[in-house]
């Protein structure tokens, strides 16, 4: 399979790392080095697919001209827009011209995260009450210095959407409203911490996201009726570690096994191996775009902010 990448900062570069031989060019308007500075410039019969790799605000109509060509599509999270009807308009002409079109969300393909909504599909620990997520990193100046970052509602974007799709990837789609309990301003034009929630769901969800954590930190706690499933960290971090406890009635100190991973981030070759095999047979997961694109507006008008700003 032949790729393009677009965008060749940061996630670019890892992108077109990972695609090895698949990669033949690259389009970026600004980075020194990129082979085409306009996606339109790139002859549609040189390439299969394409690795976007963007700011938020071109993604839409950088997907419409992709898709339009029947290009296969792997574009960075979050995909949002003004409005649910932009990225209905985008499954519509994937589904017309046969295209993929599939945003990364590469924390499923997490060695633990796998583990964990293996263990709920087996019923490990029963009826499940509530799930808590805290991600954090150290990262408010990098973004404050950023030329397109900081702005809109800031970090929720970009790390409540991976919480988003997690829960949607462990339990489905939540019922009632999101919670925007809290959204504040510490260091950052733009909102650098948060907590949110789905309180009338079933499990109850919190999640807690800051750009404030000067050590990156990944927490996961789930628990249910028969004990509970703890996270900690992220490979791409150092050691990450997997606890599963039963619960002990009527009380009491619960039996615990505790699995401990240290390896280089597999997730993001993994997520590549996953879209060329989309790529064969088909499929997109805009549906859970759609749902993302509209709590992340549920929050912004909550807190008077454009999601997509």
């Amino acid at each position: 399979m032949r790729v393009i990448v677009v965008g060749l900062g940061i996630q670019g570069k890892k992108r077109m790392a990972v695609a090895g031989r698949d990669a033949v060019a690259s389009v970026d308007p600004v980075a020194s080095g990129a082979d085409y500075e306009r996606i339109e410039d790139v002859a549609t019969d040189s390439y299969d697919a394409a690795l976007v790799c963007t700011p938020d605000g071109p993604k839409v109509d950088l997907l419409t001209h992709l898709l339009g060509h029947g290009k296969h599509v792997l574009v960075e999270k979050p995909l949002v827009a003004p409005g649910n009807v932009d990225l209905e308009r985008l499954r519509a002409l994937a589904q017309r011209t046969g295209a993929v079109c599939y945003t990364a969300y590469n924390h499923r393909f997490e060695p633990h995260l796998v583990s964990v909504k293996r263990l709920l599909e087996e019923g490990r620990i029963g009826r499940v009450y509530h799930c808590r997520m805290f991600y954090g990193n150290g990262t408010a100046r990098d973004v404050l210095n950023s030329p397109w970052r900081d702005r809109g509602l800031g970090v929720i974007p970009d790390l409540a959407s991976h919480m988003l799709d997690l829960c949607m990837f462990f339990f489905g789609p939540p019922a009632g409203e999101v919670q925007a309990w809290m959204a504040q301003r510490h260091e950052n034009a733009a909102c650098d911490y948060f907590l949110l929630g789905y309180p009338e769901s079933s499990p109850v969800l919190m999640l807690e996201g800051t750009l404030l954590s000067w050590r990156n930190t990944f927490g996961l706690d789930v628990i249910g009726e028969r004990g509970s499933i703890h996270v900690t960290g992220l490979c791409k971090w150092g050691p990450t570690s997997l606890t599963v406890r039963r619960r002990v009635l009527p009380s009491g100190k619960p039996d615990e096994e505790v699995h401990t991973l240290e390896q280089k981030d597999p997730t993001w070759a993994a997520e590549y191996d996953h879209f060329r095999r989309l790529c064969a047979t088909g499929g997109t997961n805009i549906d859970t775009d759609i749902w993302i694109n509209s709590v992340l507006h549920r929050i912004g008008e909550r807190l008077g902010v454009g999601a997509s700003a």
